[in-house]
């Protein structure tokens, strides 16, 4: 396997759980995944929102997406750094990708409009088959 089948997986699984860690408690949430290229896999949130603090203090995350399958199906988990990106098209595109946006009174230009990545990390798959196995590992970015 290589990035190729991780953005696959990360763009037709959209829903993931992403943990952050506040004051060396992890918190974890059910999140709608955004899209994944080979630039990174994006996620889109407000400024407001604690994820987003808790990313800017820390910015170790871990995402785990979820694909049904049967009775247990398959998980892809990916962890690095987030990063936070300021690009007026990206933000023009989310709006247009997710125009429920609007309802918020998020536009392309709003300050609450908040935009992070994983560049640089690791992922691994599981499934039932993968169970005993040791993992392997799926370096992407520049991450080692």
């Amino acid at each position: 396997m290589d990035i190729g089948d991780c953005i696959n997986f990360a763009n037709g699984n959209p829903v993931c759980f992403l943990a952050t860690c506040e004051e060396g408690i992890p918190r974890v949430r059910c999140m709608g995944f955004w899209f994944a290229d080979s630039r990174g896999f994006y996620f889109q949130s407000g400024a407001s929102k604690q994820m987003v603090q808790q990313i800017r203090t820390n910015p170790n995350i871990e995402v785990c997406f979820y694909k049904a399958s049967g009775m247990i199906g398959e998980t892809m988990r990916i962890s690095g750094k987030a990063e936070f990106v300021d690009d007026p098209d990206l933000k023009k595109k989310v709006i247009t990708d997710r125009p429920f946006l609007k309802s918020f009174g998020l536009e392309y230009d709003s300050p609450q409009l908040v935009i992070f990545r994983i560049a640089k990390g690791k992922a691994h798959f599981w499934n039932m088959r993968s169970n005993f196995t040791a993992k392997e590992y799926i370096s992407f970015g520049d991450a080692g």
